[in-house]
């Protein structure tokens, strides 16, 4: 046996369980000794400290066969080089895991559904804890905010390794701000999280381990945003600047003799023009350059890595330099494999669930499949939590239509307010959601601050299609023709397609609203789509209605103004009014100018963001911002219910979540890289 110091500490590397000269401690049994400064993980010197010992260390055995499947990676070092010299060390929830196994997943497609599969490698600067309050250490060791939060300053582990071995630095964040986010070949424009109040900020590297955030103005919500959001706040400098024209003068030369077009081509290729980091992998868009290629995909810090991308899934094994260990010094994760498998209909995906095949799932589970998946749980040895959502199933009327007579009538409020009041929202709780949902408006907050007044949540949602046919009639839709159903002011046909996608609303809900309406003459047609069909029809201003969930709890808001500026939402979610966004963007140049009050909110997000949480202005401003999204009716919101949350009884480690949620990132509160799988 083999010892190696490293920074005073033994490590061991074996070829299986560790020499736990540490206590094996869990959240469950922490066997007399004090939490860490953070839930459930410690610093590895916080750690020895407060148990008293030295930790050795082990990795998977299987850590050379997995990382000779990585393309492009080196021989495997010893464990001693693949450490940083301190290690986050997690506390597992109920016990130490057993390496090996494969995590069987579903996902809509290519990008679509694949949040919830990716939230389980994810890692980011900081997250949540799964109390969903304590922002905790992850890739970054500590960092500090200055007196007014115009710096953030994180400090980062010394010797943290990318995937094929490289040092992940300062210049990674800074490569990741500069050189990705702020080129305009890459990006049109910074995205809200780099920005204050539409300002950019800027990174400074002072050394290896440090990095520092320098904002134009107050934004304590970076942090928040750091912690949930999908977009990393770091790249590979090492492997993506060698085809970056600002980092390597030979880029263009580079990428050509690999086959892309020019440098450009290849970082598209490898990260996408998009952070979201779901991206096809070369292996999947350039497949005629892979075996020419240096890597089938770019390094990452994440727990698993791509080894196989194809139109029918994803397959992945663990990163064999991951950041993360257990209490008995086990290098995280336990988990060998990830086999991520696409399939869109949504009857297929509950087969497959029902009958035990899949190990985990959560994204596009609606509560409409709760009965047949609770029906089948002792059978196929599965759990069902039915947890409660954040988000809120909303309708938004396309007030930017290309159509003239449609954008007319669904600009106008009293067809918003009549489409709101002819919801029988009390009928589709009890329909769809069992009874076990609660009927409200959107008012963009989720929970609702409880400074703000709590009755915008029932602003118009009273069913009352007597009143919503008087308004229909005020505004000159009426039945000219005699067959039941209303024309638009001009006298032309007026039939709303709504095209909708599981993933992002119950098919039920829409059927039953589609009734409701109908109900008050107006006549619809009912079509499910792909999340893919949906996402590009609703970016090129083609739907009548968008519907999607929709909300954010007050703490991502204040790092993320997204749900506050038109759109309203990112490529991934319920957007509206596009041609409001459009001339936002041109500066009054192209598009449709917005009303005055989305100006307002506007203003108003980036003032909120700016302005002191404890003050009775920052209270104002989330109040009038309310008001404003509220009364507008810009988007309807139906009922807040809960959703499935579907567990195989062999992954060990699981915890019941807090919330079905997405705006936390799923499962990145949960630490599922201490899952395991007793097989």
């Amino acid at each position: 046996m083999k010892r190696i110091l490293l920074s005073g500490v033994a490590l061991v590397a074996l070829p299986g369980m560790a020499l736990a000269n540490c206590p094996a401690i869990t959240v469950a049994d922490m066997q007399g000794i004090a939490p860490g400064a953070y839930p459930q993980q410690y610093e590895l010197s916080e750690f020895q400290d407060a148990a008293g010992c030295t930790m050795e260390f082990a990795s998977n055995p299987e850590a050379g066969d997995l990382n000779a499947r990585i393309k492009g990676n080196p021989d495997l070092p010893s464990l001693a080089e693949r450490l940083p010299e301190e290690p986050l060390v997690v506390v597992p929830y109920a016990s130490a895991g057993k390496y090996g196994g494969e995590l069987d997943v579903l996902s809509n497609a290519t990008e679509a559904g694949t949040s919830d599969f990716l939230s389980v490698r994810h890692v980011n600067l900081v997250r949540y804890s799964d109390d969903l309050q304590t922002i905790v250490p992850n890739v970054a060791k500590s960092w500090e905010w200055n007196d007014d939060f115009t710096q953030l300053t994180f400090k980062l582990r010394k010797g943290h390794k990318w995937s094929d071995g490289a040092p992940f630095t300062s210049a990674d964040v800074k490569f990741w701000h500069d050189n990705l986010m702020l080129d305009t070949n890459i990006f049109e424009t910074p995205k809200d999280y780099v920005t204050v109040a539409g300002e950019t900020m800027t990174v400074d590297a002072p050394d290896d381990e440090t990095v520092v955030f320098n904002l134009p103005g107050p934004k304590p919500g970076l942090l928040a945003h750091f912690a949930t959001h999908f977009a990393q706040g770091f790249q590979p400098k090492h492997f993506l600047g060698q085809f970056h024209p600002g980092i390597n003068p030979d880029a263009d030369s580079y990428a050509q003799s690999l086959g892309f077009e020019n440098g450009y081509d290849a970082i598209k290729a490898y990260y996408g023009n998009s952070d979201w980091t779901d991206t096809p992998t070369p292996m999947l868009s350039k497949p005629d350059l892979v075996d020419g290629l240096p890597k089938a995909t770019m390094p990452t810090l994440e727990s698993h890595i791509y080894v196989r991308d194809t139109t029918e899934g994803r397959y992945l094994v663990a990163n064999p330099y991951f950041h993360q260990v257990d209490t008995s010094g086990q290098q995280l994760p336990y988990i060998s494999t990830q086999d991520e498998v696409y399939i869109n209909d949504n009857e297929v995906r509950i087969l497959k669930l029902v009958n035990g095949e899949i190990d985990y799932k959560s994204q596009s589970l609606q509560l409409a499949s709760a009965p047949i998946l609770l029906e089948n749980q002792e059978k196929s040895d599965y759990t069902i939590y039915l947890r409660p959502e954040i988000t809120i199933g909303a309708f938004g009327f396309n007030v930017t239509h290309e159509d003239p007579g449609k954008r007319e009538a669904f600009s106008n409020q009293k067809f918003r307010e009549a489409m709101s009041i002819a919801i029988n929202r009390d009928e589709l709780n009890e329909v769809a959601f069992f009874g076990q949902g609660t009927p409200q408006q959107y008012v963009g907050f989720s929970p609702l601050p409880e400074f703000v007044d709590q009755a915008w949540l029932t602003y118009k949602t009273e069913f009352d299609p007597d009143a919503a046919k008087a308004m229909l009639d005020e505004i000159g839709m009426v039945d000219t023709d005699g067959d039941g159903m209303r024309e638009l002011p001009s006298g032309d046909k007026m039939v709303l397609n709504l095209n909708f996608s599981t993933q992002g609303i119950a098919g039920q809900t829409v059927e039953l609203v589609s009734q409701f309406w109908a109900d008050v003459g107006i006549a619809s047609v009912v079509k499910e789509v792909t999340p893919d069909e949906y996402r590009s029809a609703q970016s090129a201003n083609q739907l009548d209605v968008s519907m999607w969930r929709k909300s954010q709890p007050l703490a991502i808001v204040l790092g993320n103004n997204e749900l506050w500026v038109p759109p309203y939402e990112n490529y991934f979610g319920n957007r509206n009014a596009m041609l409001w966004a459009e001339w936002m963007e041109s500066g009054g140049s192209a598009g449709v100018e917005p009303p005055q009050w989305a100006k307002d909110m506007v203003d108003d997000i980036n003032a909120l963001q700016s302005a002191d949480q404890s003050s009775q202005e920052f209270k104002d401003i989330a109040s009038r911002m309310v008001k404003n999204m509220t009364e507008s009716l810009l988007f309807i919101g139906t009922v807040n219910a809960p959703a499935p949350i579907y567990r195989n009884n062999d992954l060990k480690n699981f915890v019941e979540f807090k919330t079905h949620s997405y705006e936390y990132y799923r499962t990145y509160p949960y630490r599922a890289s201490q899952w395991w799988l007793d097989e």
